[in-house]
This record gives C-alpha cells, structure tokens and sequence, in this order.
C-alpha cells in the first residue's frame, strides 16, 4: 500500500494568516493544496474567489488543486488556467455537457477532476473515465467543513477502484470530507490516492506533524 498524496484543505485555514498557513503547508509533507471555489447557489456556502485564490498562488509551492462547487463551472475555466490551478475539479451534478466540460479543462493545460455528491453513484462516470485524471468522492455533504464522515464512501471507493482497474486508465480516486486518522488507512485500502483534511489539519495543535501522520498511512 503506497502513501496517500495529502491535500490539505485551506478552506479550514486561518484567513487572517494565509500567508503563514501556506508556508506551514510548503514546509510540510503535503503534496497537494486543496482550494475549494462555492458559490452560494450549488453548495449553501461562499468561499473565497478568485482575489485570494491569487493570494494563495503567490505562496504556494505546491500544486493547486482546485474544487470548484459552482453553477455553470465552464463560464471560469480559463481564468482557474491562467490563476495557476494544476487540477481543475467540476461537479458532475453541476455540468450539463460534462464531455465538452472535461474538454475545456484539458485545452487549458490542466488536469481533469469530476467531483460526486454523496448521493450520486460512481456508475455515471464509466464511459468517461479515460477522460477523467481524478474522481473526488464527496465523503461529506458539500458546502461546509467540519462534518462526519458518511461511511457508504468505502464501498464506492471499491467500485470505482474496480472500473478504473477494469478500463486500465491512471484516473486517482480522491476522498473529501471527514478525512482523519480514524478512517484514512481505510479509505486507502480501499483504494484512494488522495486525501483532502481540512479542518482535521488545520484544527490541530501541531497541523505539520497531522499532515505527516496522515501521509505515512
């Protein structure tokens, strides 16, 4: 069993200080920065838009890897591009051409992430999967962090492990929400590649030494 790539969530991190969380997260064994774009409408939340997410490129030495929980996601593929993201993930309930979506992204220069809902099956994504580089398995109800882990995610983790096995594409299967210690060596053995810990990281009294027992699952 490989290590996890870790993707911490700056969604939990302090605003006040991003500058000194970036560089926390730069200095740490994380591979990955998780940049979670709502817009109010498709999840019942704001984050932060595009000023900040300029912000955080500045820092930030590490991929972006950027969530987008937003209606008509094709309208900003280009300004993500040009804003520094190196993954581009869309929300497979938010796309209605989700093929022309994917399209787009990779015309940009990006890579490929389609995100499910808790609620939407994994099936949907069968004929696109060799257009797809990363699945985010939504483990928590998108829109805010904090929450529990919804513990059907294991059993979609495998399925979707298996069709990516069955079609023989480099797709990596990444888990958002409620990631902590108790479940990650779990959702890896299943099957996950990447793991997003928000409020898990950022809430603890020592965030690099969290992210470096997550990493080493």
């Amino acid at each position: 069993m490989k290590n996890p790539i870790i993707a911490p969530s700056l969604l939990a991190a302090d605003f006040g200080n991003l500058q000194r969380d970036c560089e926390m997260v730069n200095a740490s064994a994380a591979d990955w920065f998780h940049i979670d774009i709502m817009d109010g409408v498709f999840v019942p939340n704001i984050s932060f838009g595009m000023p900040v997410l300029k912000a955080i490129q500045k820092h930030a030495k590490k991929p972006l890897d950027v969530h987008l929980m937003i209606v008509d996601p094709d309208r900003y593929t280009e300004t993500f591009a040009s804003l520094g993201a190196e993954i581009l993930t869309v929300h497979y309930e938010a796309c209605t051409h989700l093929h022309r979506s994917l399209q787009n992204i990779r015309a940009n220069g990006m890579k490929t992430g389609v995100a499910l809902n808790p609620h939407t099956p994994v099936g949907v994504l069968e004929d696109l999967l060799p257009e797809i580089d990363l699945v985010c398995l939504m483990s928590v109800n998108p829109g805010f962090g904090g929450q529990s882990f919804i513990e059907r995610t294991y059993s979609k983790v495998k399925q979707l492990k298996q069709m990516i096995v069955e079609q023989k594409t480099q797709t990596k299967i990444e888990i958002d929400g409620g990631v902590t210690s108790a479940n990650a060596a779990q959702l890896v053995a299943a099957g996950a590649d990447a793991l997003v810990a928000g409020s898990f990281v950022f809430g603890s009294d020592d965030p690099k030494a969290t992210i470096e027992a997550l990493k080493k699952i």
